[in-house]
């Protein structure tokens, strides 16, 4: 199985308003181990960053006036995650915005719903800690991932830092492999986009994959031989 763990920074919190992707990094994993393999572009979004969302990622404008247009870094990245199953923490966010993006193209491909079945780790994550915090830094903290530095946040040192929180999250059950689920998908591809018609891609939801039960009495059990508490607070 092969799954691509995919992270995006962004000028601001939404696309609607005409926010822009900035970085993208991906991580390879490979039947459940991470092959070494990875993606990463930075991006010119040809605008200002937000000053909040600078003050997290730390990407400025200055850096980004030097660095390639989305269309240019498109075919490399859309090669990347041929054929995989991505791995997203918060999967509306980053899909909207990367589709966004690929409806910017002179010539659109197929949406990233349309192209790979995607897996939204904060869905999984609100399941098997209900009320709780489930940020990737809250996950980070319950599952012992840390050891690098997060003075500012970067989507390819997400990417690596969800990678090991999933692997953690899914560790020591079988089938939480989301196997048997698909996303579902248009009969036929939307083509001929451009940045002022709208497509139907955002109506559906990324796919949320539920853990069942039984999966679930599985992860907190493992939990508990890990001497993790499962019912710990938000803080």
């Amino acid at each position: 199985m092969r799954q691509v763990v995919l992270d995006t920074e962004t000028t601001g919190l939404d696309w609607r308003r005409g926010h822009r992707v900035i970085e993208i990094g991906c991580i390879e994993v490979v039947n459940r181990r991470v092959t070494g393999e990875q993606f990463q572009a930075h991006v010119n979004p040809h605008r200002e960053v937000d000053p909040e969302a600078y003050a997290v990622h730390g990407l400025s404008d200055e850096f980004l006036r030097d660095q390639p247009d989305f269309s240019e870094i498109a075919q490399a990245w859309l090669a990347f995650i041929q054929g995989a199953e991505l791995v997203i923490h918060n999967a509306e966010f980053d899909v909207g915005f990367l589709n966004a993006e690929i409806k910017l193209l002179a010539d659109p491909s197929k949406l990233l719903q349309d192209m790979c079945e995607i897996h939204d780790t904060l869905d999984l994550a609100r399941r098997l800690h209900p009320g709780q915090r489930n940020s990737l830094d809250a996950l980070s903290r319950r599952y012992g991932v840390d050891g690098r530095d997060r003075t500012h946040h970067g989507a390819l040192l997400d990417a690596q830092i969800l990678a090991d929180v999933y692997l953690a999250m899914t560790g020591g059950q079988t089938m939480l492999h989301f196997e048997g689920s698909t996303l579902a998908r248009s009969e036929t591809a939307p083509t001929g986009l451009n940045s002022g018609e709208q497509t139907h891609s955002m109506a559906r939801s990324p796919l949320v994959v539920p853990a069942n039960e039984n999966e679930l009495i599985a992860h907190r059990d493992w939990l508990r031989r890990l001497g993790v508490d499962t019912l710990e607070g938000e803080s």
